[in-house]
């Protein structure tokens, strides 16, 4: 039950915010109060990331908005994470658990940005669904490696009957 109630509080947190204007998702002044100085501005400048047909950099958003944008497209990459490894924990063990988990994900990525596109100024990303997959499989993966490592570590230490 408790896992269900994660599940929906994650489902509930992305649709509260793909419902949101930018501006109310903005974090600009959060972000001019707690980064004065640009920290790590001149290694940012380097970056120049592809979206939407145009190049997203320091040089042409600035500091502030570029470090918005990553913030951003992180949260992405993280919440679609956990929201994977969530209905994979709901599910039933069966064999293709973490797939059927990654196209439930998927589904629920492609919902996301189509509700984004019913909020002013927001518009839907195809980009951002690949993102979400990412995430998602990243974190898949990640789950299930260290269930299989710890698992390895319980069965070593559990201990031996003796046969005398």
């Amino acid at each position: 039950m408790k896992k269900l109630l994660i599940l929906l509080l994650i489902i509930g947190i992305l649709f509260y915010s793909s419902g949101q204007t930018d501006e109310q998702q903005s974090i600009m002044p959060l972000l001019e109060d707690k980064l004065p100085g640009k920290p790590f501005e001149s290694q940012l400048s380097k970056l120049q990331i592809p979206y939407w047909g145009i190049i997203v950099s320091v040089e042409e958003r600035g500091y502030y908005h570029f470090v918005e944008f990553l913030i951003r497209k992180a949260t992405h990459f993280f919440m679609f994470g956990l929201l994977a490894i969530a209905i994979y924990s709901v599910l039933p063990k069966i064999r293709y658990q973490a797939l059927i988990a990654l196209f439930i994900t998927l589904a629920l990525a492609i919902g996301d940005e189509y509700h984004q596109s019913l909020t002013d100024g927001r518009t839907q990303s195809s980009q951002d669904v690949l993102l979400d997959m990412a995430g998602a499989i990243t974190f898949l993966i990640s789950f299930r490696l260290i269930q299989l490592g710890l698992a390895k570590l319980w069965r070593k230490q559990k201990p031996r009957k003796s046969i005398i």
